[in-house]
């Protein structure tokens, strides 16, 4: 890439990946679309099997007073990185997916006579609920912490123009569906290129009519700004301004 691109992601980063798009000469923006806190909640009636579909929701359990009490049981979880928390901090993860539909998927064909618990935030996706409901499978769900938007109007760097002369960004890194929903409370997208974390983020701005759009070869940060870097130093990438893809 011969010009500076211009990127916003939804999300802050860790230092050492924002390292690497500024090693590639992107400039980023970065602003957090969305943030999660814990609720309080009572650890009761918790099944011999428990499922976790993000980090935010074993990072609630960690830090309730009865922990210890749920290493007993058997964990299924989506994500590595979920997984690998769970792991570190002694579950025993049974399985583990990259996404809820494929781990429900799994549920439903192996372990449908036993019973599960569900530790989920207020605005997860239906898809585990309904699949355990629709093939009779004993569960209960306990929201363990909650998602707010916090959307607020993303500016590109001064002087930092599209083709058409409207100031825009180049890219716009997305990490979630609500993330994706915070963006939209305050913002459009016009030609950007979108680059999703996963299937499912990719579904949410494929309902807002966004077109542009590359998805991770694998659900986790790295792999998204790896895409980044790899999309621009493309012959058939923007030298700077918007992609028309």
């Amino acid at each position: 890439m011969t010009k500076q691109i211009n990127i916003l992601s939804t999300k802050k980063l860790l230092p050492n990946q924002k390292q690497d798009l500024l090693d590639a000469n992107v400039s980023l923006i970065e602003e957090d679309f969305i943030e999660t806190n814990i609720k309080n909640f009572e650890l009761s009636k918790v099944h011999d099997n428990i499922i976790f579909t993000s980090q935010n929701a074993v990072q609630s359990i960690l830090q309730h007073p009865k922990c210890e009490e749920l290493k007993s049981k058997s964990v299924f979880s989506v994500g590595m990185k979920t997984k690998d928390l769970l792991t570190e901090n002694g579950f025993e993860v049974v399985a583990y997916t990259g996404y809820a539909s494929d781990l429900a998927e799994i549920i439903s064909l192996v372990y449908s006579s036993d019973s599960f618990t569900f530790f989920s935030g207020n605005l997860r996706r239906d898809v585990v609920p309904d699949t355990l409901k629709e093939n009779g499978i004993t569960f209960n769900e306990i929201q363990v912490y909650e998602t707010n938007l916090t959307s607020s109007k993303a500016t590109p760097p001064s002087g930092h123009h599209s083709k058409g002369g409207e100031s825009r960004f180049d890219g716009i890194l997305f990490f979630s569906p609500s993330g994706v929903q915070s963006y939209f409370k305050s913002n459009t997208i016009k030609d950007e290129m979108c680059f999703c974390i996963g299937e499912t983020t990719a579904e949410a701005l494929e309902n807002k009519k966004v077109k542009n759009i590359i998805i991770a070869d694998k659900p986790s940060v790295e792999n998204v700004i790896a895409e980044v870097i790899e999309y621009y130093k493309s012959p058939l990438a923007p030298e700077g301004g918007t992609w028309k893809g």
